[in-house]
């Protein structure tokens, strides 16, 4: 019944419209989506005629800020939370209610030339503002538009358009199945769309700089975490190429800074940094302090360690599984680098299988370091409780 995002994105490039059904928790609707780069004032009739419901514009909020686009309520009450900015037509429109005088409203909203006073208020377009993380972030047919527009390289404005049926009820599921063979149409949900970007888009490149160290000379870049809004860093030595060494390094402040002898995480940055620098690689320094339950939470376990708890036990007395960490973004960053083949420097086997997951190739390379009088029982547990493959250096 549904189709394939890839498919529905080259659909989308070539101008046509497709169907976008959310979750049957939420609205369980189909909205016609376009994207206003791509369309013709042909598609924007169709919706008027075959779509029936209201057409709106959802776009990023770089566009409403430009065009100064207030909000339609100052107290949104919407069970959705839709946020509508005022109505609007261009200037340059007689009544502004013709599909081609809606469709010049529209192209207007992504002319770098265009200015707030090219448009007047109230008119017969809704703009509505998307969450800046897209559908990671809201799972409503707003984001939706935005996310394929990105995904298709165009500007970040789209067109939507709910579907009723002929009797005026809203069309659900199985009223689309039929919608979409009537008109060949691609369908897709939201739902798949969402699992599409987690996977393959789920981090965004931000920034990228030389950074000399004791280790030698590394390219930084800093990625930013569309889920949850982590800062997350590359460090790479050398040119990428297939199956390169990678150490995805979660953040340690005790470890890392103050040199702590709790743990094995300063000493285990610092090889890695020399074996980079020797062989060439990246270094992963994702922002997941104390196996994901933050710096304040591990300072917690810690405490609850002098007691007499283990690391795995201190976390569930917190109500915390044992590591809370996921590799999604991880492997987001190594694909962003071109990276699909690893040698994943690493004791833990739960980071293999997270790459893995994902699509990453990974070769497994011990990453062992020796124990001290302080952090031998915590190796121990990462052993025993935790399953790292410590066994030939720790006999």
């Amino acid at each position: 019944m549904f189709d394939s995002i890839k498919s529905a994105l080259e659909d989308l490039r070539q101008g046509r419209l497709i169907i976008v059904v959310d979750d049957e928790d939420r609205e369980n609707e189909g909205d016609l989506v376009g994207i206003a780069e791509y369309m013709q004032p042909e598609a924007i009739n169709f919706m008027a005629t075959h779509g029936r419901g209201l057409i709106c514009a959802p776009i990023s909020t770089s566009i409403a800020q430009k065009f100064e686009l207030s909000p339609m309520a100052e107290k949104n009450s919407d069970p959705h939370g839709t946020a509508f900015t005022v109505s609007i037509d261009h200037t340059s429109t007689t009544t502004g209610i013709s599909a081609f005088e809606r469709f010049d409203t529209i192209q207007a909203l992504i002319d770098d030339n265009a200015r707030a006073v090219d448009f007047n208020t109230p008119g017969h377009i809704f703009p509505l503002i998307a969450k800046d993380g897209g559908v990671l972030e809201r799972m409503g047919h707003t984001e939706a538009a935005v996310d394929l527009c990105r995904l298709t390289d165009a500007k970040p404005a789209g067109v939507i358009c709910e579907i009723m049926n002929d009797d005026g009820t809203m069309a659900r599921v199985d009223d689309l199945k039929s919608y979409k063979e009537k008109h060949g149409l691609k369908m897709i949900t939201i739902e798949e769309l969402k699992a599409y970007i987690a996977s393959n888009h789920r981090v965004a490149l931000d920034s990228e700089v030389k950074m000399p160290t004791k280790y030698g000379s590394f390219k930084m870049f800093g990625f930013k975490d569309r889920v949850t809004e982590d800062e997350h860093i590359a460090l790479l030595h050398g040119e990428v190429r297939g199956n390169m060494n990678v150490r995805i390094h979660s953040e340690c402040l005790t470890g890392d800074v103050f040199h702590s002898e709790r743990c094995d995480c300063g000493e285990q940055l610092d090889l890695a940094m020399k074996i980079m620098s020797a062989e060439d690689g990246v270094i992963l320094y994702m922002r997941q302090e104390g196996r994901g339950i933050g710096l304040l939470n591990k300072l917690k376990a810690y405490e609850l360690i002098e007691q007499g708890f283990d690391t795995v036990t201190a976390n569930a007395h917190l109500g915390f599984d044992a590591d809370l960490r996921t590799y999604e973004a991880a492997a987001g960053m190594l694909k962003s680098l071109g990276l699909h083949q690893v040698t994943l420097l690493s004791n833990n086997p739960a980071k293999v299988s997270g790459l893995e997951k994902e699509g990453i190739e990974v070769n497994r390379r011990s990453h062992i370091i020796e124990a001290n009088v302080n952090n031998a029982d915590y190796l121990n547990v990462k052993e025993e409780k935790l399953g790292h493959q410590l066994q030939e250096e720790m006999k």
